[in-house]
């Protein structure tokens, strides 16, 4: 398993001309949107969650406002999201510990945001590297998982472990996009089920090419 950084930095140069406009999908225009955002992703779509957040925060426009909120309001609001019951009790109560404990403003460190109700160290790191442009971490989604596999760059199959071997390759002024490069490729050429090998832009950096 070649995890040299001389092969990663091949394989983002490539990625980075592929995909010049590689970023976050959901849309927000504040860090607090982007949690409630990130939260609502969770085995759903972003297209799905960008089609409901405009009218979530048109009705609750500020964490406050989210904090004060009946359940079954929110629940009724982002029902289309899945799992919706898990997600507004996350919601709200992060609301609330967000207006009791940091006046009201998203916290910006990795400790602060794990101490939210359903943060996890995925979300932490949406906020940060997207609300906060802070890499404290490399975001791990399932592209993330998938792709990281396929490439040969970790060695592990959970979460936890990938970030800990992207991070001693990745640059970490990396950090931030690297998810995003990801992202895009495994939605364009590396899809789960069939990956277009032949269409690749590295694929002859990948250890999987052409076996899939």
């Amino acid at each position: 398993m070649d995890r040299s950084k001389k092969r990663i930095a091949r394989i983002m140069s490539a990625l980075m001309r592929q995909y010049p406009d590689a970023r976050v999908r959901l849309a927000f225009n504040k860090p607090w949107e982007l949690l409630v955002a990130t939260i609502l992703s969770a085995q759903c779509t972003d297209d799905r969650v960008n089609m409901v957040t405009p009218g979530l925060f048109g009705r609750y426009p500020s964490v406050e406002s989210f904090a004060s909120a009946g359940l079954e309001q929110i629940e009724q609001e982002i029902r289309s999201t899945g799992f919706f019951r898990n997600k507004a009790k996350a919601i709200r109560g992060s609301a609330d510990m967000i207006c009791r404990q940091f006046g009201g403003k998203v916290p910006d460190t990795m400790e602060e945001l794990l101490k939210l109700p359903g943060v996890a160290r995925k979300t932490a790191n949406v906020v940060l590297s997207n609300a906060f442009a802070k890499s404290e971490g490399i975001t791990v989604d399932t592209h993330v998982i998938r792709l990281a596999g396929r490439l040969g760059l970790t060695s592990h199959d959970d979460a936890v472990g990938i970030e800990k071997d992207l991070m001693q390759i990745v640059p970490r002024d990396k950090w931030r996009i690297f998810p995003h490069l990801l992202l895009f490729h495994g939605r364009a050429i590396c899809t789960a089920r069939k990956p277009k090998c032949d269409i690749c832009p590295i694929n002859k950096l990948c250890p999987s090419a052409f076996k899939a």
